[in-house]
């Protein structure tokens, strides 16, 4: 056990040994303790104490770089020493009053009391410090290596006490490819409705490291298997009984888990692209309320981006996203299928600097969101939407050689506008700016001469009012 604790040894032991010094308890706990059973060492360190937060403050005080308390009120204090970060929570336990969103904090007094009150087994193993002392009484070191998730006690108990878990348990298997033990996943099923008492911030944070695991169509099959899904994102199991016009071997719910499959291959430098993934798993989810049944047994979706990224906007909202992500997903939902209008290559050059400008800086996410969406079994008609998208990037980029695409602006700004008009700042600039925009994307660069007698000519045609 100590090979395995060398990295974080000199750090922790030294802390351990700072609170036996004032007689108290110390133990590395949870996440920390698994993660390096598994060989993924971080920076991050979770200590678990038997000392009270306002004993703790006391004690490390002059040993931390830096030290903040915004957790205390839930027992724990955080701090910095070097490239560490590490929280030490008091012993405890907590539960949710039945109609309650916050957790009622109980301390504790002994570090197996501590353990038995946490999520799963897994994470229910310390290692005492400074001495190492492996601390296992749940069984946790077995399922590891069974790669499965057990709560410590009876499931029903510790779902109850804290609901977040059941999401907790998708999460992980997302982020590690565990499987749920049988017991918790028929308990997940049973109080599913449960999660709803759960503050939308902290269903949001789960949501979010779900969708940025290495695996996340596993923990979403488990949200949607268990029910939770139709509590915490209810748009993705709607999509289960739609069947896509383009791909009518496979319904709507299984075509979206392929095409973020297929976003996140294509993500750069193996780092989780949360925009892209949630983009990916939102952008048909307006199809349930535009579905029509055409003649011929067709099936219709007309404008399902635009209504998608209505639903989007207002799902990520109620999960209390930050508003420049929730802007940045809606945006993909609701552009995903202008490349379709591209044909075999029929658009103009205006047409192209329209894409580009209308995505702005998601032209590379909208790149990917695109070519993952193709998700056909037919791979004469694959390779060829390949070869028209790969047609349009080469557009774009000829195009961008001769102008900045994404930063396009009129030849003439708003001060010229006025002097060529004779107004003053007011609705007409505004309408003349357009024009002059609408001017640059269709012909390109002309030149403010040029620009300046189109201008004129506008308005000589226009009632400027």
């Amino acid at each position: 056990m100590t090979d395995l604790f060398r990295k974080i040894a000199p750090v922790a032991d030294e802390l351990g040994r700072l609170f036996a010094a004032q007689g108290h308890e110390l133990a590395l706990v949870g996440g920390p303790v698994r993660d390096i059973l598994l060989g993924r060492v971080g920076n991050d360190l979770d200590l678990t104490t038997d000392a009270r937060p306002e004993r703790v403050l006391e004690i490390v005080r002059d040993w931390a770089d830096s030290v903040w308390t915004i957790g205390i009120d839930f027992g724990t204090v955080g701090l910095r020493k070097g490239s560490w970060l590490i929280e030490i929570t008091t012993y405890r336990s907590e539960s949710y009053d039945p109609k309650s969103r916050k957790p009622e904090v109980m301390y504790g007094e002994t570090l197996q009391a501590d353990l038995e009150r946490r999520d799963f087994a897994v994470n229910a193993m310390a290692v005492r410090l400074p001495g190492h002392e492996f601390v296992d009484p749940y069984g946790g070191l077995d399922d590891l290596a069974a790669k499965v998730m057990r709560t410590p006690g009876p499931p029903e108990r510790s779902f109850g006490d804290d609901p977040l878990r059941m999401l907790r348990a998708a999460r992980f298997a997302s982020q590690l490819g565990f499987a749920v033990d049988p017991a918790a996943l028929a308990a997940m099923t049973a109080m599913a409705e449960r999660i709803e008492i759960v503050s939308a911030e902290r269903i949001r944070d789960e949501l979010d490291k779900l969708i940025c695991g290495a695996n996340p169509r596993e923990g979403l099959r488990l949200l949607v298997e268990t029910g939770l899904a139709a509590h915490v994102l209810p748009e993705l199991p709607k999509l289960r009984l739609e069947i896509d016009e383009h791909h009518r071997h496979k319904d709507v719910y299984e075509h979206t888990l392929t095409v973020l499959d297929q976003a996140i291959a294509q993500e750069e430098d193996g780092k989780a692209d949360r925009i892209l993934r949630w983009a990916a798993l939102m952008h048909d989810v307006g199809k349930p309320k535009t579905r029509r049944h055409e003649a011929g047994g067709r099936v219709s979706f007309h404008h399902h981006e635009v209504v998608g990224a209505q639903l989007t906007k207002k799902r990520m909202s109620e999960l209390k996203f930050p508003k420049d992500v929730v802007a940045d997903v809606s945006r993909l939902v609701e552009l995903h299928l202008r490349f379709h209008g591209y044909g075999t290559g029929e658009w103009t050059d205006s047409a192209v600097r329209r894409y580009v400008r209308d995505a702005g800086h998601l032209l590379s996410r909208l790149h990917k969101l695109t070519r993952a969406d193709c998700t056909t079994r037919n791979k004469r008609k694959a390779a060829a939407l390949s070869r028209t998208y790969d047609h349009l990037e080469e557009r774009i980029e000829r195009l961008a050689e001769e102008e900045e695409l994404a930063k396009i602006r009129p030849e003439l700004d708003g001060n010229e506008i006025q002097r060529v008009l004779g107004v003053g700042p007011g609705p007409v600039v505004g309408r003349a700016y357009k024009f002059l925009l609408d001017l640059r994307l269709d012909k390109g660069v002309i030149g403010k001469e040029a620009a300046t007698e189109a201008l004129l000519e506008w308005s000589r045609s226009t009632e400027l009012g």
